[in-house]
Protein backbone atom coordinates (compact mmCIF):
# COMPACT_ATOMS: atom_id res chain seq x y z
CA UNK A 1 0.00 0.00 0.00
CA UNK A 2 1.33 3.43 -0.92
CA UNK A 3 2.08 5.74 1.97
CA UNK A 4 0.64 9.27 1.81
CA UNK A 5 2.82 11.78 3.61
CA UNK A 6 1.38 15.03 2.31
CA UNK A 7 -1.91 16.62 1.28
CA UNK A 8 -3.47 14.23 -1.22
CA UNK A 9 -4.97 15.77 -4.31
CA UNK A 10 -8.70 15.12 -4.59
CA UNK A 11 -11.90 17.04 -5.52
CA UNK A 12 -12.69 17.92 -1.89
CA UNK A 13 -9.33 19.57 -1.20
CA UNK A 14 -10.65 23.14 -1.52
CA UNK A 15 -13.40 22.44 1.01
CA UNK A 16 -10.95 20.85 3.43
CA UNK A 17 -8.52 23.77 3.19
CA UNK A 18 -11.32 26.29 3.74
CA UNK A 19 -12.48 24.42 6.83
CA UNK A 20 -8.92 24.26 8.16
CA UNK A 21 -8.38 27.98 7.60
CA UNK A 22 -11.65 28.74 9.41
CA UNK A 23 -10.55 26.52 12.28
CA UNK A 24 -7.16 28.22 12.46
CA UNK A 25 -8.77 31.66 12.59
CA UNK A 26 -11.18 30.51 15.28
CA UNK A 27 -8.41 29.18 17.55
CA UNK A 28 -8.61 31.46 20.55
CA UNK A 29 -5.53 33.58 21.37
CA UNK A 30 -5.39 32.27 24.94
CA UNK A 31 -4.95 28.72 23.71
CA UNK A 32 -2.19 29.71 21.32
CA UNK A 33 -0.45 31.80 23.94
CA UNK A 34 -0.49 28.92 26.40
CA UNK A 35 1.00 26.64 23.75
CA UNK A 36 3.69 29.23 23.02
CA UNK A 37 4.62 29.60 26.65
CA UNK A 38 4.88 25.83 27.07
CA UNK A 39 6.95 25.29 23.92
CA UNK A 40 9.08 28.33 24.63
CA UNK A 41 9.93 27.06 28.09
CA UNK A 42 10.86 23.64 26.70
CA UNK A 43 13.02 25.19 24.01
CA UNK A 44 14.47 28.01 26.04
CA UNK A 45 13.23 30.43 23.35
CA UNK A 46 10.70 33.22 23.80
CA UNK A 47 7.99 33.22 21.13
CA UNK A 48 6.29 36.57 20.65
CA UNK A 49 2.50 36.87 21.13
CA UNK A 50 0.33 36.97 18.06
CA UNK A 51 -1.94 34.58 16.26
CA UNK A 52 -4.06 33.78 13.27
CA UNK A 53 -6.91 36.01 14.43
CA UNK A 54 -4.53 38.93 15.06
CA UNK A 55 -2.94 38.45 11.65
CA UNK A 56 -6.28 38.20 9.86
CA UNK A 57 -7.39 41.50 11.31
CA UNK A 58 -4.10 43.19 10.47
CA UNK A 59 -4.10 41.85 6.92
CA UNK A 60 -7.10 44.01 6.04
CA UNK A 61 -4.77 47.01 5.89
CA UNK A 62 -1.97 45.26 3.99
CA UNK A 63 -1.90 44.57 0.24
CA UNK A 64 -1.57 40.91 -0.73
CA UNK A 65 1.55 39.52 -2.32
CA UNK A 66 1.75 38.26 -5.89
CA UNK A 67 2.39 34.73 -7.12
CA UNK A 68 4.25 33.72 -10.27
CA UNK A 69 5.20 30.29 -11.60
CA UNK A 70 8.47 30.02 -13.48
CA UNK A 71 9.78 27.05 -15.45
CA UNK A 72 13.48 26.23 -15.10
CA UNK A 73 15.36 23.69 -17.25
CA UNK A 74 16.28 20.45 -15.46
CA UNK A 75 17.58 17.62 -17.63
CA UNK A 76 16.94 15.12 -14.81
CA UNK A 77 13.21 15.88 -14.77
CA UNK A 78 10.96 13.65 -16.90
CA UNK A 79 9.58 16.83 -18.51
CA UNK A 80 13.01 18.41 -19.01
CA UNK A 81 12.13 21.28 -16.69
CA UNK A 82 10.85 21.97 -13.20
CA UNK A 83 8.45 24.58 -11.92
CA UNK A 84 9.13 27.03 -9.10
CA UNK A 85 6.16 28.92 -7.70
CA UNK A 86 7.26 32.18 -6.09
CA UNK A 87 5.08 34.37 -3.86
CA UNK A 88 6.50 37.86 -3.34
CA UNK A 89 5.42 40.69 -1.05
CA UNK A 90 4.31 43.96 -2.72
CA UNK A 91 7.01 46.20 -4.12
CA UNK A 92 10.31 45.60 -5.91
CA UNK A 93 12.52 42.71 -4.94
CA UNK A 94 15.57 43.59 -2.84
CA UNK A 95 18.54 41.70 -1.43
CA UNK A 96 17.50 42.56 2.14
CA UNK A 97 14.10 40.82 1.87
CA UNK A 98 14.37 37.29 3.37
CA UNK A 99 13.40 34.19 1.41
CA UNK A 100 11.67 31.07 2.74
CA UNK A 101 12.20 28.09 0.45
CA UNK A 102 9.25 25.78 1.03
CA UNK A 103 9.18 22.07 0.09
CA UNK A 104 5.98 20.13 -0.54
CA UNK A 105 5.17 16.66 0.74
CA UNK A 106 4.48 13.38 -1.06
CA UNK A 107 2.29 13.44 -3.03
CA UNK A 108 2.29 17.17 -3.61
CA UNK A 109 3.19 19.99 -5.94
CA UNK A 110 4.42 23.59 -5.56
CA UNK A 111 1.31 25.33 -6.89
CA UNK A 112 -1.05 23.59 -4.46
CA UNK A 113 1.33 24.35 -1.61
CA UNK A 114 1.52 28.07 -2.38
CA UNK A 115 -2.23 28.26 -2.98
CA UNK A 116 -2.75 26.82 0.50
CA UNK A 117 -0.35 28.99 2.50
CA UNK A 118 0.22 32.28 0.63
CA UNK A 119 -2.77 34.12 2.08
CA UNK A 120 -2.04 32.88 5.59
CA UNK A 121 1.60 33.92 5.32
CA UNK A 122 0.63 37.32 3.87
CA UNK A 123 -1.39 37.87 7.03
CA UNK A 124 1.53 36.89 9.24
CA UNK A 125 3.91 39.20 7.35
CA UNK A 126 1.46 42.04 7.89
CA UNK A 127 1.25 41.27 11.60
CA UNK A 128 5.01 41.01 12.16
CA UNK A 129 5.91 43.84 9.80
CA UNK A 130 8.63 41.67 8.22
CA UNK A 131 7.79 40.66 4.63
CA UNK A 132 9.55 37.73 2.97
CA UNK A 133 9.51 35.84 -0.30
CA UNK A 134 8.17 32.27 -0.38
CA UNK A 135 9.54 30.02 -3.12
CA UNK A 136 8.22 26.48 -3.65
CA UNK A 137 10.17 24.24 -6.07
CA UNK A 138 8.88 21.07 -7.70
CA UNK A 139 10.19 17.86 -6.11
CA UNK A 140 8.18 15.36 -8.15
CA UNK A 141 9.63 12.57 -10.30
CA UNK A 142 7.08 10.31 -12.00
CA UNK A 143 5.36 9.45 -8.74
CA UNK A 144 8.54 8.50 -6.88
CA UNK A 145 9.12 9.47 -3.26
CA UNK A 146 12.19 11.63 -3.99
CA UNK A 147 13.03 12.54 -0.38
CA UNK A 148 14.27 15.82 -1.93
CA UNK A 149 17.55 14.11 -2.77
CA UNK A 150 19.83 13.48 -5.73
CA UNK A 151 19.10 9.91 -6.73
CA UNK A 152 22.18 7.70 -6.66
CA UNK A 153 20.80 5.76 -9.66
CA UNK A 154 20.57 8.97 -11.71
CA UNK A 155 16.78 9.17 -11.95
CA UNK A 156 16.62 12.77 -10.69
CA UNK A 157 18.70 15.48 -9.00
CA UNK A 158 16.17 17.25 -6.80
CA UNK A 159 18.62 18.33 -4.08
CA UNK A 160 20.80 20.09 -6.65
CA UNK A 161 17.75 21.74 -8.18
CA UNK A 162 16.72 23.19 -4.80
CA UNK A 163 20.16 24.33 -3.69
CA UNK A 164 21.30 25.72 -7.04
CA UNK A 165 18.71 26.45 -9.76
CA UNK A 166 15.91 27.37 -7.35
CA UNK A 167 18.04 29.94 -5.52
CA UNK A 168 19.30 31.41 -8.81
CA UNK A 169 15.81 31.70 -10.29
CA UNK A 170 14.25 33.13 -7.13
CA UNK A 171 16.92 35.65 -6.13
CA UNK A 172 18.41 36.58 -9.49
CA UNK A 173 20.58 39.69 -9.21
CA UNK A 174 19.39 40.28 -5.62
CA UNK A 175 21.40 37.51 -4.04
CA UNK A 176 20.69 36.96 -0.34
CA UNK A 177 23.13 36.14 2.38
CA UNK A 178 22.57 32.84 4.17
CA UNK A 179 21.31 34.79 7.21
CA UNK A 180 18.29 35.88 5.14
CA UNK A 181 17.43 32.41 3.85
CA UNK A 182 15.27 29.81 5.56
CA UNK A 183 14.14 26.45 4.27
CA UNK A 184 10.95 24.73 5.38
CA UNK A 185 8.59 22.00 4.34
CA UNK A 186 5.68 19.71 5.08
CA UNK A 187 5.96 15.95 5.72
CA UNK A 188 8.57 14.68 3.23
CA UNK A 189 9.36 18.36 2.68
CA UNK A 190 9.94 18.77 6.42
CA UNK A 191 12.50 15.97 6.27
CA UNK A 192 14.00 17.53 3.14
CA UNK A 193 14.28 20.97 4.74
CA UNK A 194 16.17 19.59 7.74
CA UNK A 195 18.43 17.39 5.61
CA UNK A 196 19.28 20.05 3.01
CA UNK A 197 19.97 22.73 5.64
CA UNK A 198 22.32 20.40 7.51
CA UNK A 199 24.01 19.35 4.27
CA UNK A 200 24.31 22.96 3.04
CA UNK A 201 24.66 25.22 6.09
CA UNK A 202 26.46 27.76 3.92
CA UNK A 203 23.13 28.43 2.18
CA UNK A 204 20.53 28.58 4.98
CA UNK A 205 20.34 29.84 8.55
CA UNK A 206 16.88 28.63 9.68
CA UNK A 207 14.68 25.56 9.25
CA UNK A 208 10.91 25.16 9.67
CA UNK A 209 9.69 21.56 9.55
CA UNK A 210 5.98 20.70 9.69
CA UNK A 211 5.14 17.04 10.26
CA UNK A 212 8.67 16.05 9.32
CA UNK A 213 10.81 13.08 10.29
CA UNK A 214 14.51 13.19 11.07
CA UNK A 215 15.83 9.71 10.35
CA UNK A 216 16.21 8.04 7.01
CA UNK A 217 12.97 6.78 5.47
CA UNK A 218 13.69 5.93 1.85
CA UNK A 219 11.02 3.72 0.23
CA UNK A 220 12.16 4.55 -3.32
CA UNK A 221 15.83 3.71 -2.67
CA UNK A 222 17.14 7.18 -3.46
CA UNK A 223 20.22 7.00 -1.25
CA UNK A 224 23.08 4.52 -1.35
CA UNK A 225 24.48 2.58 1.60
CA UNK A 226 23.14 3.30 5.06
CA UNK A 227 22.21 6.88 4.14
CA UNK A 228 24.10 8.41 7.05
CA UNK A 229 24.94 11.46 4.94
CA UNK A 230 21.24 12.16 4.46
CA UNK A 231 19.78 11.46 7.93
CA UNK A 232 19.21 14.71 9.88
CA UNK A 233 19.59 12.98 13.25
CA UNK A 234 23.08 11.82 12.18
CA UNK A 235 24.14 15.08 10.57
CA UNK A 236 23.79 17.30 13.65
CA UNK A 237 27.13 18.06 15.29
CA UNK A 238 28.87 20.62 17.43
CA UNK A 239 29.41 22.90 14.43
CA UNK A 240 25.65 23.08 13.83
CA UNK A 241 25.17 25.25 16.93
CA UNK A 242 26.56 28.36 15.31
CA UNK A 243 24.92 27.80 11.94
CA UNK A 244 21.24 26.88 12.16
CA UNK A 245 18.01 27.42 14.13
CA UNK A 246 15.11 24.94 13.95
CA UNK A 247 11.35 25.30 14.36
CA UNK A 248 9.58 21.92 14.54
CA UNK A 249 5.82 21.37 14.28
CA UNK A 250 4.09 18.07 15.03
CA UNK A 251 0.32 17.77 15.37
CA UNK A 252 -0.95 16.41 18.66
CA UNK A 253 -2.77 13.62 16.75
CA UNK A 254 0.16 12.75 14.47
CA UNK A 255 0.27 9.01 13.72
CA UNK A 256 1.67 8.66 10.18
CA UNK A 257 3.56 5.43 9.58
CA UNK A 258 7.12 5.31 8.29
CA UNK A 259 8.99 2.25 7.03
CA UNK A 260 9.95 1.68 10.65
CA UNK A 261 7.82 3.26 13.36
CA UNK A 262 5.95 6.50 12.77
CA UNK A 263 6.34 10.27 12.70
CA UNK A 264 4.73 10.55 16.13
CA UNK A 265 7.38 11.73 18.59
CA UNK A 266 9.92 12.66 15.93
CA UNK A 267 9.87 16.38 16.78
CA UNK A 268 10.70 15.81 20.45
CA UNK A 269 13.32 13.17 19.61
CA UNK A 270 15.10 15.43 17.14
CA UNK A 271 14.79 18.46 19.42
CA UNK A 272 16.64 16.55 22.12
CA UNK A 273 19.49 15.88 19.69
CA UNK A 274 19.60 19.55 18.71
CA UNK A 275 19.64 20.69 22.35
CA UNK A 276 22.49 18.32 23.19
CA UNK A 277 24.47 20.11 20.50
CA UNK A 278 23.38 23.59 21.67
CA UNK A 279 21.32 24.23 18.54
CA UNK A 280 18.40 26.66 19.09
CA UNK A 281 15.05 24.92 18.60
CA UNK A 282 11.40 25.80 19.09
CA UNK A 283 8.54 23.28 19.05
CA UNK A 284 4.79 23.56 18.53
CA UNK A 285 2.17 20.82 18.96
CA UNK A 286 -1.11 22.22 17.58
CA UNK A 287 -4.28 20.13 17.72
CA UNK A 288 -4.59 18.09 14.55
CA UNK A 289 -2.79 15.34 12.71
CA UNK A 290 -0.66 14.93 9.60
CA UNK A 291 -2.13 17.66 7.44
CA UNK A 292 -3.24 21.27 7.32
CA UNK A 293 -5.19 20.94 10.57
CA UNK A 294 -1.98 20.06 12.42
CA UNK A 295 0.31 22.44 10.57
CA UNK A 296 -1.38 25.70 9.54
CA UNK A 297 -2.31 26.77 13.10
CA UNK A 298 1.44 27.00 13.83
CA UNK A 299 2.21 29.39 10.95
CA UNK A 300 1.98 32.36 13.31
CA UNK A 301 4.54 30.89 15.70
CA UNK A 302 6.70 29.98 12.72
CA UNK A 303 6.59 33.54 11.37
CA UNK A 304 7.60 34.87 14.81
CA UNK A 305 10.49 32.41 15.02
CA UNK A 306 11.83 33.20 11.54
CA UNK A 307 11.41 36.95 12.03
CA UNK A 308 13.38 36.79 15.28
CA UNK A 309 16.22 35.08 13.43
CA UNK A 310 16.13 37.47 10.49
CA UNK A 311 16.17 40.52 12.75
CA UNK A 312 18.89 39.23 15.06
CA UNK A 313 16.59 38.64 18.03
CA UNK A 314 16.74 34.83 17.87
Amino acid sequence: MARTRGLARHPGLVVVVLLVVMAAIAWVPETRLAEKVATGLRAGIALAPGGASDATAAARSCPAGTTQAVSVPDPTSPQGHRQIVVHRPPGPDQADIPVLYLLHGYPGDPQSLIDGVSGLLDAQMCRTGRPFVVAAPDGEADGLDTEWGDDTAGRFDVESFVTEATIDATEGAHRRSRTLRAIGGFSMGGYGAAALALRHPQLYSQVASFGGYYRLDDPAGVFAGDGADYAPDRLVGAATAGQLRFFLVEGAQEDTALQVGSIRGEAERFAAILRRNDVPVGIAHPPGGHGADGWYPALGDCADFLTAGWTGRG
